[in-house]
């Protein structure tokens, strides 16, 4: 039978939106603010998503972008993306309670560079220049950590002895371009040693392999997420690069322009790790009120991890920071 030409529809992929690491940070401030009252301080943004920012600021809760701005004797949140052991030496000389919402397959990286740095290896560690997940990290091993800014930058790398480099990557980059810069790094380096395992997250992996799959049959994709979100932001470049017409990041419905829906007839919808699910909701009812109301949900894979909550939230820290404050 022939497919009905005027037909729309929206492939919904699956998994999409909050990760487990966003999940934990997320509820890490709410219950934070719950347990402690407001204010609560956070380092940078918890997450990179402007829904999620101001809902909680709403809440009560105060974004600063260094550790310095936050009163003697407050409670500050380390985000999801980490911080280096400066950060962390810097609320200690504040006075500062922390309660540390680091993502743990971004601490698992920590650890690895940390480790390999004692070994004196070279570490060659994959991200983007200024991202505050590469900041946190290379911080753990400053002179034995390069930062290898995707295929174009493996040609400047210089090392001490080839016979000792490794690589390591921020969590959230695009799998293809990651392992493409690997190859690079591997004909300049033939012994470079690989992490002992995989370091860009599960979620970030689920999502490019889910969004692979609707945008091979999209016209045009929308992946929700804010501008400063990597994992978003790679989405977009990996639907384009699976064979969508057209592709494009946005934060909610109200970006979605309607001259991307001219000669469309399938939409596929994907969401970032850091995107909660009402804003998915949205782009869907947007969609619908335009004609695009079937929706098929491409899921080529299911996801069952949790993380559990930061320890901090376990004490008294309003006493533990007023004792700080005393001494």
């Amino acid at each position: 039978m022939a497919e009905d030409p005027g037909r729309r529809r929206v492939l919904l992929a699956a998994p999409r939106g909050y990760c487990a690491g966003v999940d934990r940070a997320v509820i890490a401030v709410e219950k934070a603010l719950d347990q402690y009252g407001p204010p609560i301080y956070v380092r940078h943004e918890i997450v990179h998503n402007k829904y999620v920012v101001s809902t909680l600021e709403k809440k009560g809760a105060i974004f600063v972008d260094e550790t310095a701005e936050v009163p003697e004797g407050e409670i500050v949140i380390f985000s999801a993306h980490g911080v280096s052991p400066e950060v962390h030496r810097e609320a200690e000389r504040g006075r500062l309670a922390t309660i540390d919402a680091t993502c743990p397959l971004v601490t698992k990286v920590h650890k690895e560079a940390v480790r390999f740095a004692e070994a004196d290896y070279d570490i060659l560690l994959i991200g983007h220049e200024g991202h505050e997940e590469v900041i946190g990290t290379s911080g753990e091993a400053p002179d034995h950590i390069t930062l290898v800014d995707g295929p174009d930058d493996v040609a400047n790398v210089e090392v001490r002895d080839p016979e000792k480099v490794v690589w390591l990557s921020q969590t959230t980059l695009s799998v293809d371009e990651t392992m493409e810069t690997v190859a690079g790094l591997k004909r300049r380096f033939p012994l470079l040693v690989d992490p002992p395992s995989d370091d860009i997250c599960y979620a970030t992996q689920n999502r490019q392999t889910a969004i692979k799959q609707v945008a091979a049959d999209a016209d045009l994709v929308l992946v929700v997420g804010s501008k400063n979100s990597s994992n978003s932001a790679r989405m977009v470049e990996v639907a384009l690069g699976a064979g969508a017409g057209a592709a494009y990041l946005v934060d909610n419905a109200d970006e979605i322009e309607e001259t991307w829906l001219d000669g469309v007839t399938t939409v596929g919808v994907s969401s970032g790790a850091s995107v909660p699910e009402v804003l998915v909701d949205g782009v869907l009812a947007w969609l619908a009120g335009r004609g695009f109301g079937e929706v098929e949900v491409v899921q080529p894979m299911r996801e069952h991890i949790q993380f559990s909550l930061p320890k901090e939230l376990r004490r008294d820290l309003r006493a533990e920071a007023a004792a700080k404050a005393r001494g």
